[in-house]
This record gives structure tokens, sequence and C-alpha cells, in this order.
């Protein structure tokens, strides 16, 4: 146990009528302070899409959750946002909003290896 470092995590929910509160499971976002981790893992089914809403543009769910990888990264192109510490990258990214791209509740864990527990997380709640 002593060998394994906290982890939090949230699930990425597309919701493509916000009004509706209908929404499925496209990726995850995990950070691990000690490990220096900040990254998301997403896809966006197009079939499943469609079985929500025919009018979604699936290349600018797309575009936005490039911005999502920018902000992880630090890349400049995360703007202002990706120039902040990882924590406040995650809790921003995290934030409750409104919008057709929204986040679960933060959750927390332990492992190893953030970037395989990333993968392990992703399958369990997208793939």
């Amino acid at each position: 146990m002593q060998d394994k470092d906290k982890y939090e995590y949230a699930i990425i929910r597309l919701v493509p009528k916000v009004e509706r509160a209908e929404f499925f499971n496209i990726g995850v976002i995990l950070f691990s302070r000690r490990k220096k981790f900040l990254e998301v893992k997403y896809l966006v089914d197009p079939q499943k899409l469609q079985c929500f809403s025919k009018e979604v543009d699936i290349n600018a769910i797309d575009k936005y959750l490039k911005a999502w990888t920018s902000v992880c990264k630090g890349a400049p192109s995360g703007g202002a946002i990706g120039k902040l510490d990882l924590p406040d990258r995650f809790r921003w990214l995290t934030a409750s909003r409104s919008t057709m791209i929204q986040s679960s509740e933060t959750h927390s864990g332990l492992c190893k290896d953030p970037k395989k527990e990333l993968e392990n997380l992703f399958e369990s709640y997208v793939l």
C-alpha cells in the first residue's frame, strides 16, 4: 500500500441536449499530484451519439475535447488555463458546468502507475 499514490479522477460525459439531462460517458480525466500527472483519455462513438442526437457536430465535440487535452498538457494552445499548475487545471476541467461536455463528481483512489490506472478506468467506464 505504501508504494501507491493517491489520484483523483472524473468521468467525462457528453450531454447532447443539456435540457434533457441525458448523457453517456466519453472519457476519463485523472490527476496525481505526487506523480505530477494530469491526462485525459476520450472516445466519442458516432453511432452512440446518433442515438442521442442527430444534430450534434462530432467535429465540434472533438475540437472541444482536444482543448481539454491541451489544458492537461499545459500546452500554449491551452490558453490561460493551461498555464495554471496541475491541481488548478484539474479543478477547472472538472468544475460543474452546464455545457455539452461535463464531468462527474471527482473520485479518488490509490495506484502505482497513473497512466495504467487511466487506461483501466477508461476501459471500465467508457468502452
